[in-house]
């Protein structure tokens, strides 16, 4: 028991004294921390009077520094308006020393006018005491022109007049004769330089077609097919088609032959199909003749629409639209209507608008001169006529039914489209290949030309160029010398002019040519 006591005391001293012991441990470590904090304090302070003071010095830098740039702002901008205020100071005085001047020219000026017054009232009155002495000495003069002759005034005057207007009214006509040669000349120039411009814009292909219907057969057992029993076939398809069909002994070809150019195209179209089918009885050709006649039908729309609208002509009716189709099947001289009348709506447009007129309505004259060629056939008269009542019976303007009526100089011409539909249909009627017969001509005149040139003595090679307004010709360099090859060239030109007729003119070119030849081996 009393060990035990004696622990518990030893247990409660070694308490207290660690009790004690921590006690002044902390007391210590306060004083320790206080310490600290003031040393650290100091160390701000110390630290941020520093900082104080260099940024003191350095705002007093930076006024400085400021302060010393502002100064020399000052003085550059004293500086500049120094030398500006110079420089006007000088353009001042520029203009000071030019106004002196000034004054100095016109006061030279006004002493030279008043000089120049001066000898002009000096002269005028000299020219006046001159003058008054002529009147006096024609006076005198006419006074004894009047005792010589002795004549009077009134009838000297009457013949002296009479005189002068004779002299002048053959002056006058000589004068007019040689203005009008001289227009003429140049209408002439003008009007072929305005043609060939309009036919070189328009350069159309050949339109010259085959008058003839054709359909290609596999074999001539499809003839027998396409006369039938007892021909009970192709009489049936002529009823329908109303053309007639010549089967002979060419091999591979049945001939179409018809007036109607547009029943042609239906018989063609339809016996070809046929053949094609291999059905041929005469239901099946009412058959077929029927659906090909509604297909030309829309083809001739077509045809007509698209010439429209190729030369841009607008608002046309429906049954001219038609007619400009049928056209399309329709042929003169071996040229084809549709395309000759887009050929001269073009050529009309151009001629047009080169002289100052509407193209757009001389591309519906052309567009439509020959309209009546369409239904010539159907109606009484010439197509001119029959045009010109289609066209005015469907409200076209009166320029365009003239240039229908009038196109082959058949009426007076009232308005100028009708001239330039003239002209353009005959520039198209005329080319070079638009029709056989004038194609053949055109040939034959080439080879007259190359034939004429070849004939001169001298000549080696001659070829037509330009549809025949040009020949070259050319020459060899040993037999003939320059003087020799422009004698040739005078001598085609003159026989042209002598042997051939033709239009416009011919170029001859005479080319005098050397060749060298080497061989190497």
């Amino acid at each position: 028991m009393v060990g035990t006591v004696q622990i518990v005391v030893t247990i409660v001293v070694t308490a207290l004294i660690a009790a004690a012991m921590s006690v002044t441990l902390l007391k210590f470590l306060e004083r320790l921390r206080r310490k600290d904090a003031e040393s650290e304090a100091e160390g701000i302070l110390t630290t941020a009077r520093q900082e104080a003071s260099n940024r003191l010095r350095e705002a007093d830098l930076e006024i400085k520094e400021r302060a010393l740039a502002q100064k020399t702002e000052n003085e550059k901008e004293l500086s500049k308006e120094r030398d500006e205020l110079r420089d006007r100071e000088r353009k001042l005085d520029k203009r000071q020393q030019s106004i002196e001047q000034k004054e100095d020219d016109l006061r030279k000026q006004e002493r030279h006018v008043e000089g120049t017054q001066r000898r002009l009232t000096e002269r005028l009155e000299e020219t006046n005491k001159r003058s008054e002495e002529l009147d006096q000495m024609v006076e005198e003069q006419r006074r004894k022109l009047y005792e010589i002759s002795g004549m009077s005034r009134e009838v000297a005057e009457a013949k002296l007049l009479t005189d002068l207007e004779e002299e002048l009214a053959h002056e006058t006509g000589s004068i007019i004769l040689k203005h009008e040669k001289r227009i003429a000349e140049t209408c002439d120039l003008k009007a072929r330089d305005i043609l060939l411009t309009a036919l070189h814009r328009y350069a159309a292909a050949h339109t010259a077609e085959t008058t003839t219907s054709t359909v290609d057969i596999p074999n001539d057992e499809m003839k027998g097919r396409i006369i039938g029993r007892e021909g009970r076939n192709i009489r049936s398809f002529e009823k329908e088609t109303g053309v007639d069909v010549i089967i002979d002994d060419t091999p591979g070809v049945v001939i179409v032959s018809g007036f109607d150019p547009v029943r042609r195209e239906v018989a063609r179209m339809s016996l070809t199909k046929l053949i094609a089918d291999g059905r041929i009885h005469p239901s099946r050709i009412e058959e077929v003749v029927t659906e090909t006649q509604s297909e030309i039908a829309d083809v001739i729309r077509k045809r007509g629409e698209e010439a429209a609208q190729e030369v841009d002509i607008h608002g046309l009716n429906d049954k001219v639209i038609e007619m400009l189709g049928r056209m399309h099947f329709r042929t003169s001289y071996s040229q084809n209507v549709l395309r000759h009348s887009v050929e001269v709506a073009f050529i009309t447009g151009m001629l047009a608008e080169m002289i100052g007129l509407d193209g757009q309505l001389g591309r519906r004259c052309g567009l439509l001169h020959d309209i009546g060629k369409a239904a010539d056939h159907e109606l009484e008269g010439g197509h001119p006529k029959i045009g010109a009542d289609l066209l005015k019976r469907h409200g076209e303007c009166a320029e365009v039914v003239h240039a229908a009526l009038g196109h082959h100089d058949d009426i007076v011409t009232d308005y100028p489209y009708t001239m330039l539909v003239a002209t353009a249909d005959a520039c198209s009627a005329s080319r070079p290949g638009a029709r056989r017969e004038t194609l053949e001509r055109y040939i034959k005149r080439m080879e007259e030309l190359e034939s004429i040139a070849s004939g001169f003595d001298g000549v080696n090679q001659a070829f037509a160029i330009q549809a025949g307004r040009e020949l070259r010709v050319i020459v060899g360099s040993r037999n003939t010398d320059d003087a020799k090859a422009a004698k040739i060239c005078r001598g085609i030109a003159k026989a042209f002019e002598e042997q051939l007729t033709y239009p416009g003119e011919i170029k001859v070119t005479v080319v005098r040519e050397a060749r060298f030849t080497e061989i190497a081996r």
